[in-house]
């Protein structure tokens, strides 16, 4: 049966249903819920983590000037909107156990959806109002603008240039454009700032967050006359957080699914693991909901847990995603199904990323490892290797290169890392061992990357030549001769032998 048919014989999802319903529902007064928070960005990760977060607390009676009201910033937004408005911002949240049960429950802690292109002033007023005292984004690693190369502001995507170089009459496109003015007017206005609080899945994302949106600040300020960045610098600010729910992007299956299984009838529900974990700085200009309430670590220093969780969760993934598309696998847990693969994984995570570890209160490490293993095989998530190999150009930089030059500093182990690298460059050719195609999804880059991996083996470290992703291990003739000795093997041999060569340590 189709998601559509199967439908048909479901309740479809909306405020006046819920109590059809045979699946958990919220219980508190929704009427009562008042917009505290504006989120720029509402994927399936944020709805299956800050927002479920939130619907625990409203649940437990709690904070209720806290709902969110949720903004696209992109023309694709409408079609996430237009599912919101139908359904009265309600969605079904689906946990996967590794058993094949399944605990759905309907989420209400947003109450309002805007699509910003279509009305900005209701975005702008939204967030101008001394009611909403945060302003949360998951805009992904490339949206904030982070040059690779220099670490610096990149002023060069369209919507950004547009927010840089418009008169003062017209309204902002980009997410950093619609923070920025709300805060200028909030300043013009004697409005207290609201905090801007990062939940990417980036390195101190918080300060990243502060670096880039003054730096954008700044260049309007030139252009204005301003002295906003400042106000910005000094008044607002950005905590920084570490956040973990593996949440695979839904498919026409969990639709059907939960349509016959559940009789709910929802057009985008969010399926997920049931692990979470959200780790977060305490630095709020007006307060916060009690996260601390509801299972959020609210912390004064969130770097070790971000480490931990970068160069182990992250990182790993990637290890898994190369080699194991490579290797003929599709899904993560397949991989995690393969002993030679599990050891790999685990010796990078042992032998090379532990070391460059900062001590992690209240975490036992080994039991750490051991978990995420067991979350990267539950069959239930069917979680993608093409996902998980997506935009590697924004991850293995932060994620894996780190490790690497700590790893080659202190003279500790590379092969694992260095096999990895060279499986992304092979990955990146666009063609796997089989001679079928690969569709690399790198954006705006991956036409570049692919024309890199493609030179080998005449120039076998083209690939490795990016100084805006690889800094100067190019210049390290340690890590070269581990990378061209996997490469080799990789395009010889193949990902099982190459992985198959490290464990047995030649």
């Amino acid at each position: 049966m189709s998601a559509d048919a199967a439908a048909q014989h479901a309740t479809a999802l909306s405020r006046a249903t819920l109590s059809e319903l045979a699946v958990p529902v919220p219980t508190y007064d929704r009427d009562a819920l008042r917009v505290g928070i504006v989120h720029i960005g509402v994927g399936g990760f944020h709805r299956a983590h800050q927002a479920m977060y939130l619907d625990r607390l409203f649940t437990e009676g709690r904070d209720h000037e806290w709902a969110l009201c949720g903004v696209g910033v992109l023309e694709a937004d409408r079609a996430m909107g237009e599912v919101m408005h139908r359904q009265d911002d309600l969605y079904t949240l689906v946990l996967k156990h590794a058993d094949g049960s399944r605990e759905p429950r309907v989420i209400g802690s947003m109450v309002e959806y805007l699509v910003a292109p279509d009305d900005p002033e209701a975005v702008l007023d939204r967030m101008t109002d001394p009611a909403t005292r945060i302003v949360s984004l998951t805009v992904t690693e490339g949206g904030y603008h982070v040059n690779t190369a220099t670490g610096e502001f990149d002023p060069s995507e369209a919507s950004v240039a547009h927010d840089l170089a418009r008169a003062a009459d017209t309204l902002p496109q980009s997410a950093f454009g619609y923070l920025v003015e709300a805060l200028r007017r909030r300043r013009s206005a004697g409005t207290a700032p609201f905090t801007v609080m990062s939940c990417d899945n980036i390195a101190g994302n918080g300060d990243v967050a502060h670096r880039m949106i003054t730096a954008f600040a700044r260049l309007r300020d030139d252009e204005a006359g301003d002295d906003l960045a400042a106000w910005i610098e000094a008044e607002v600010p950005f905590p920084n957080s570490m956040v973990d729910r593996i949440t695979p992007r839904t498919t026409d299956d969990d639709r059907r699914e939960l349509a016959e299984r559940f009789g709910v009838d929802d057009g985008w529900p969010v399926v997920c693991e049931p692990f979470t974990q959200w780790v977060l700085e305490d630095r709020f200009v007006s307060g916060r909901p009690a996260f601390e309430e509801v299972g959020v670590q609210v912390v004064a220093d969130v770097e070790p847990y971000e480490l931990m969780k970068l160069r182990l969760l992250n990182a790993s993934h990637q290890a898994i995603a190369y080699l194991g598309y490579l290797a003929g696998f599709r899904y993560a847990h397949e991989v995690c199904a393969d002993d030679e693969f599990v050891r790999f994984v685990r010796g990078y995570m042992d032998s090379e990323a532990t070391p460059t570890l900062l001590p992690v209160p209240g975490v036992d490490l080994d039991d750490y490892k051991a978990t995420l293993v067991s979350r990267f095989a539950n069959p239930e998530i069917r979680d993608t290797l093409a996902r998980l190999a997506a935009e590697s150009s924004d991850r293995i930089p932060p994620w894996l290169v780190p490790v690497i030059r700590q790893n080659l500093r202190d003279g500790g182990q590379i092969e694992r890392s260095a096999l990895i690298v060279a499986a992304w460059a092979r990955y990146a050719e666009g063609v796997d061992e089989h001679g079928e195609p690969i569709e690399v999804v790198d954006t705006g880059r991956a036409e570049d990357r692919t024309a890199a991996a493609r030179r080998y083996p005449d120039e076998p470290l083209a690939f490795l030549e990016d100084r805006s992703l690889f800094g100067d291990l190019v210049d390290d003739d340690r890590f070269t001769d581990a990378y061209r000795r996997h490469l080799d093997r990789l395009h010889g041999d193949g990902a099982r032998a190459a992985l198959q060569a490290v464990l047995a340590g030649s």
